[in-house]
Formats: structure tokens, sequence, C-alpha cells
């Protein structure tokens, strides 16, 4: 069980360098604020989700080693299955209160390690951050961990859920500053999910501008 442990942690750094390496071929990635992601203990990660590469994007950019929550139907292929369930990938089902994979994911911050939630639920449609649903709030309180905010800008140009194939591009990944679990027991649900999509959507402003790039519009 050890060595099966062992194999599987030297794996997904195998893996990390080969995304590391496609990243730099097809796209102009760029990292900030790595120096935000806590150094031991267990955090959460709280990202928006504008295609199907942000777990890459997400996972090159983090100093640690995260466990994903993927879709179930992602795992219906026996071999992208086992691919991504390699990689710390585990299957959550969007249609109910999938209680295994919560248990699962407690487990792992209880161990101390780091996860990779995206509250909005699915990709995004116009690549506007989507206000999140106040369910992953719950789950934020009970691991007692900090989260995270971090913004992935670019990948929605890169491939939008509407296209089959990506197209390269720039993709700019931030880390924000850490919510301590101190503050996040004083929140209530709705509080939380309010705070984490605003501090998202400014972050992605200042990132867009930093660029060159026009903001998206919330106001309506």
């Amino acid at each position: 069980m050890v060595l099966k442990e062992t194999l599987k942690v030297k794996w997904y750094w195998v893996a990390r360098f080969i995304c590391q390496v496609f990243a730099l071929l097809f796209f102009r990635y760029r990292v900030y604020g790595r120096r935000n992601i806590p150094r031991a203990g267990p955090f959460i990660i709280a990202g928006n989700h504008q295609s199907f590469l942000d777990p890459v994007f997400h996972g090159i950019g983090s100093t640690r080693r995260l466990l994903f929550m993927a879709r179930d139907t992602l795992f219906r292929s026996r071999l992208f299955g086992g691919l991504i369930r390699s990689t710390n990938a585990i299957p959550v089902s969007r249609d109910k209160a999938d209680i295994g994979a919560i248990k699962l994911v407690l487990a792992e911050l209880k161990n101390g390690h780091g996860v990779c939630l995206y509250p909005e639920g699915t990709r995004t449609a116009d690549g506007k951050i989507a206000a999140l649903k106040p369910g992953f709030s719950l789950l934020c309180r009970r691991s007692k961990a900090p989260v995270v905010p971090t913004l992935v800008d670019g990948a929605f140009e890169c491939w939008p859920r509407q296209r089959k194939l990506f197209t390269p591009g720039p993709i700019v990944v931030c880390f924000g500053k850490p919510l301590p679990p101190e503050r996040i027991r004083q929140m209530s649900n709705e509080e939380l999910a309010d705070w984490l999509t605003r501090t998202l959507r400014e972050m992605q402003r200042v990132c867009r501008l930093r660029q060159g790039k026009e903001p998206y519009d919330y106001r309506n």
C-alpha cells in the first residue's frame, strides 16, 4: 500500500512536468501569487471554470500536489478515466449530493492535502464568472482549511465550451490571498459564496486590465 501511494505521488509529478511542457508549447502560460499557497497543511483552491484544461493550468501553477473533483461522466471512458484518476481526480455526481466524494475530499484535507474545486459547477458559457453556488461553503467550513481564490484567464478564448478543440493563446493563473478558516466559520453559506464570487470577479477585472483586455461587464 505504501509503495502504491509512493508510485502514485511520483507519477503525479511526472504528469505535472509533461503538462508544463504542453503548456509551454501551446500557450503563453504565466502564473502569479504562488506565495499565497500554504506551504503546509490543508487548503482549498476555489477557481473559476473556463475550459477542460483548467485543472491542468491550476495543477502546474500549484507548488503542491492537488486533488481534483471531476464530473463522473468523464470517467466513462476506461482510458481517459484511468488517466485522470491516476493524477488525483475523483468522480463526483452533479445531479445529486455525492456524499462519498465529499467524505473523500474531507479525508484528504484532514490529512493535510490540497483540493481544487470549481464552485460554479460547470464551464462558463461566455467567459464570465457565474454567481457561485453556496453548497460548497459547507464543505469549506467542515474542512477547517483556508480557501485560496484562484483565477484562470484566457482559457475561455482558447477553448470555449462550444468548440471541439483548443487553439493556442495566452493563459494567466492568479492565486489570491487565502481566506483563513477562522473567517470562514463566521460566514454563512451565502456570505462565503458571495465573497468568493466578488473576489474572483475583481481578480478577473484586474488581470484583464493588466493584459490590455476588456473586462467583463457584470452590471446586468
